[in-house]
């Protein structure tokens, strides 16, 4: 047998079959995904009405964009909805799988339940929370029912706190999925580890705070990318519940490029707000992409 016969295969034959195998995803992402974000972001420094023309405008769409107080209520509910999803769905979901990891009787079927909401699709999650927030159907007439007369829960109709009342339909949606992450990343734990905490006396909130959570790093990372990108894209909760009511108090950017693209037959208006929310998900994925692959190549 000659030296060629027995010499391992080059970087770029290995695994040959399965480069070849996901060659169609790879152009369809170049093609598609590449190049419509490169079409969209080119024809946002154009003057497009109803059809996408290129006469160039600058930086016209941009100074119409922020200058509208629209986008500008989508930009801060876009902040409170996303801050608060992203703390309140890591917390959630972290202590029911702490709570789930004891090993409690009937675990199938609590994770069943609290897993459920994520088969349902945002239209029905919205159309669900719309009648539970009902001041005249919902959770506040049962109360006041029961004796209860001053109470008062009617959020998607008072336009400062509108959006803590979508924010309740997401994380009624979305804390199972996080839920189940995180249970995954703990039962993942070599049970050697809780036996050592335990033998040295370390208190159990200080095993998870100090240990356990610096090791479930990666899921965590993987977790905080999930939870952005739906927090970017919330479109149909808002649809649903509140159609950016009252007024224009629950707008959100996703409904905003929607609106302008298909309504208001303003093309250009509606491509520069989808590049405004294509460099907040770049501002999400480049410093995921550098701390899974920057530190991974390093190491």
């Amino acid at each position: 047998m000659t030296d060629d016969q027995t010499r391992p295969p080059g970087r770029l034959l290995r695994n040959l079959n399965a480069k070849i195998a996901s060659l169609p995803m790879i152009l369809t992402a170049t093609v598609v995904f590449l190049g419509g974000t490169i079409w969209t972001v080119v024809y946002s420094f154009t003057n497009s009405k109803l059809l996408p023309r290129l006469k160039f405008v600058g930086l016209e769409q941009y100074e119409r964009l922020w200058a509208a107080p629209r986008w500008l209520v989508s930009i801060e509910n876009l902040a409170i909805y996303g801050v608060l999803s992203l703390v309140f769905s890591l917390v959630i979901g972290f202590l029911l799988a702490a709570l789930l990891d004891q090993k409690i009787r009937f675990e199938n079927t609590f994770r069943t339940i609290f897993l459920y909401p994520f088969a349902l699709s945002f239209i029905v999650t919205g159309l669900v929370w719309q009648w539970l927030l009902n001041p005249d159907h919902g959770i506040q007439s049962v109360v006041r029912g029961l004796g209860w007369e001053s109470f008062d829960f009617d959020p998607l109709y008072n336009s400062k706190i509108v959006i803590y009342g979508i924010l309740i339909a997401a994380l009624w949606q979305g804390t199972g999925l996080v839920m189940c992450l995180m249970l995954a990343g703990l039962r993942g734990i070599d049970e050697d580890i809780w036996k050592a905490a335990r033998v040295d006396g370390i208190p159990i909130w200080r095993t998870y705070v100090f240990i356990v959570i610096p090791m479930l790093r990666p899921v965590l990372v993987t977790t905080l990318v999930i939870i952005a990108s739906s927090i970017v894209k919330v479109y149909d909760l808002v649809v649903a519940q509140t159609s950016g009511g009252p007024g224009i108090a629950s707008e959100v950017p996703a409904k905003y490029v929607y609106d302008y693209m298909f309504h208001a037959q303003n093309l250009g208006q509606g491509f520069a707000a989808s590049t405004m929310m294509l460099l907040s998900v770049a501002i999400v994925m480049v410093p995921w992409a550098y701390l899974e692959f920057g530190r991974r190549r390093r190491a």
